[in-house]
C-alpha cells in the first residue's frame, strides 16, 4: 500500500503501552496477533489511512537498566503511576538493540499477521528508523566498531557522559548537537560507507515489514548537519547525501514505500528534496501554541507544492498532549487547521479522548484517564465530516482576508479553500481570544449571479449567500473566539 500519493492521516499508537492496555481491558495477555479486529476497524471508521506502531523494535537491555537508574526519570514517572515500579520502565523505543519486532508485542509473525489485519481495513502500517544512533550493546558496536564516532581514553576523562567504552574502545554517544549526548545510545558514522551499506540493508528489512518509516530526527544525518557536530571525527565528507543513497537503495526494490521525517530546523525543504514523502511541520505547531493568526499565514504562503509534503499535527509521543497545552476551544480550533491543510495529518493515540499526561517514552503502561465526552464528540465530528468530503483530493490555496478601517479583527483569521470539480470547501478559523468579522475572498472562482447554499459540516448550520457579494467584498464572517466554518458549497 503507497501513502506518498494521497495525504493520508496517520494514527500513532505507542505499541507497548497500548497492547498492555488492551491486556488489561480484555483481562487476557494481547500481542499485535491477537488484537481483536473491531480496534483496527474501529481506526479505519474514523477515516484514518495508516496506523504508526511506533516502538516494535527490541529495546536494549543496557539501555534499560540504565533508564531504571535515571532518579529525574524514576520521580517523573511515580507522579505518574501512583503504583509504579522500575519494572515499568521498559526501555526508550529509539535505544534500538536490533531490527526485531520485541517478543513482548508476539515477534515478527505477530507484527505480519497486524499488518495483514490493517490491510483488510484499507490501513498502511508505518514503522520506526533510527538512522543517527543506536543501542550501546547492540551487535555493530563489537563487530563494525569502524560505523561509529570514535574517542579516546583522553575524551573519556575529560567528558565520561558524552563517551563510553566498549570492547577496550572508546565510542562517542549519540547526539543532537543542541543538547547533552543521548547516554544510552552509540553516534553512527554517517560518513563511513560501510554504515551506509549497513543501514541500506536494515532499511530494506524494515520495508519489507510494513508500508512506510518515520526517520527519528532525519535532519541530523544531512552531510552539513553532521559535518558541523562532528567535524574531524566523521572524516571526509561523502559526495552524496545519506538520505539520497538510502532512500535510493530501498526505493529500488520497494518504489512505493513512504518516507516521513521528524525535522526541525527549517530542513524540511532540504529533506524533501533528498527524497522524503512528508516532514513534520514543527513550525506550524509551535505557531499554533504561541503565534497569531499572521505568523500562520505566513506560514502557509509558501509553494504548494512544499506544502503537500509536511506532516500536521498539535500531538505526538514528543510532545505535550494538546489537551495540556491548548484549553477546550482554542485545542479546538488548532485541531481544525491541522485537518483541513494539505499534508499528512498526525494524531496521537489518546488526543481524540483528551488525554492529558504525557508519558515519557520508557514507560510501558499508562494509568486511566477518563475520556473528555466534549473532545470526544468534537473529533468525531472533525473526523468523519472530513472523511466524508474527501477534499484533499482537490486543489488548495489561501483566501483573501479583509476588514474595516475601524474593524481590524479580520488579523486574527486564516482562511483556505479546497476546490473539487463541483465541489467546494471553505475554511475560517478564528485564532484569537476575542470575537472576530471579516470578508474572505475565494482566489479563482466564477461565482457570481447565483445563489449559493454554504453547510457547515461541523456545526449543521446552513446559509444562502449571493455570489456577487462572495466575489466582492468576500463572504462576511462573524465568529466567536476560537471559532471555526468548515464549509461544503
Amino acid at each position: 500500500m503507497s501513502l506518498s500519493a494521497g495525504q493520508p492521516a496517520i494514527y500513532e499508537i505507542n505499541a507497548l503501552v497500548w497492547v498492555e492496555g488492551l491486556g488489561r481491558r480484555l483481562k487476557r495477555p494481547v500481542t499485535l496477533a491477537t488484537v481483536p479486529p473491531q480496534e483496527w476497524e474501529a481506526i479505519a471508521d474514523l477515516g484514518f489511512d495508516a496506523v504508526w506502531l511506533m516502538g516494535v523494535w527490541r529495546r536494549s537491555p543496557t539501555g534499560t537498566r540504565l533508564a531504571r537508574s535515571l532518579q529525574p526519570l524514576l520521580e517523573e514517572c511515580r507522579t505518574i503511576l501512583p503504583d509504579f515500579t522500575p519494572a515499568d520502565i521498559q526501555g526508550s523505543p529509539y535505544c534500538i538493540r536490533d531490527y526485531t519486532v520485541d517478543e513482548r508485542l508476539g515477534g515478527p509473525g505477530a507484527l505480519a499477521e497486524a499488518r495483514a489485519a490493517l490491510a483488510r481495513c484499507g490501513l498502511g502500517l508505518i514503522l520506526d528508523f533510527v538512522p543517527n544512533h543506536v543501542a550501546q550493546d547492540h551487535d555493530w558496536v563489537l563487530e563494525h566498531p569502524e560505523f561509529f564516532i570514535g574517542g579516546d581514553a583522553a575524551d573519556l576523562i575529560r567528558a565520561p557522559r558524552e563517551f563510553f567504552r566498549s570492547g577496550g574502545r572508546v565510542f562517542a554517544c549519540g547526539r543532537d548537537p543542541n543538547y547533552p549526548p543521548w547516554q544510552d545510545v552509540a553516534q553512527l558514522n554517517a560518513f563511513h560507507p560501510g554504515l551506509r551499506e549497513a543501514a541500506a540493508g536494515a532499511l530494506l528489512g524494515i520495508a519489507g515489514q510494513c508500508d512506510g518509516v518515520r526517520c527519528d530526527m532525519a535532519m541530523l544525518l544531512i552531510n552539513g548537519i553532521f559535518r558541523k557536530t562532528w567535524g574531524d571525527r566523521a572524516g571526509r565528507e561523502p559526495r552524496r547525501e545519506y538520505w539520497d543513497e538510502i532512500i535510493g537503495a530501498v526505493r529500488g526494490r520497494y518504489p512505493g514505500f513512504t518516507f516521513f521525517a521528524e525535522a526541525y530546523w527549517d530542513l524540511e525543504r532540504e529533506l524533501q528534496q533528498q527524497g522524503f514523502d512528508y516532514c513534520y511541520d514543527k513550525r506550524l505547531y509551535d505557531r499554533l501554541v504561541r503565534e497569531t493568526a499572521g505568523a500562520i499565514r505566513l506560514h502557509l504562503s509558501g509553494d504548494p507544492g512544499y506544502q503537500r509534503k509536511l506532516v500536521r499535527f498539535i500531538e505526538n509521543h514528543d510532545e505535550p498532549r494538546a489537551a495540556s497545552v491548548f484549553d477546550a476551544s482554542k485545542g479546538a480550533a488548532a485541531a481544525v487547521v491541522m485537518t483541513t491543510l494539505p499534508g499528512a495529518r498526525l494524531f496521537h493515540d489518546g488526543q481524540l479522548e483528551g488525554r492529558r499526561l504525557k508519558l515519557p517514552v520508557q514507560l510501558g503502561r499508562q494509568p486511566d484517564e477518563a475520556p473528555d465526552p466534549a473532545v470526544q464528540a468534537f473529533y468525531a465530528r472533525l473526523l468523519h465530516a472530513v472523511r466524508d468530503a474527501r477534499f484533499c483530493e482537490g486543489d488548495w490555496s489561501l483566501c483573501e482576508i479583509s476588514g474595516w478601517p475601524d474593524n481590524q479583527s479580520c488579523r486574527n483569521l486564516v482562511s483556505w479553500i479546497w476546490k473539487r470539480e463541483d465541489k467546494r470547501h471553505l475554511t475560517v478559523v478564528n485564532l484569537a481570544d476575542t470575537a472576530s468579522q471579516g470578508r474572505i475572498r475565494v482566489p479563482g472562482l466564477t461565482i457570481a449571479r447565483r445563489t449559493w447554499r454554504l453547510v457547515d459540516l461541523l456545526s449543521g448550520n446552513v446559509f444562502d449567500r449571493e455570489g456577487d457579494e462572495m466575489t466582492d467584498p468576500g463572504l462576511f464572517v462573524d465568529l466567536p473566539p476560537w471559532g471555526y466554518h468548515f464549509f461544503e458549497f
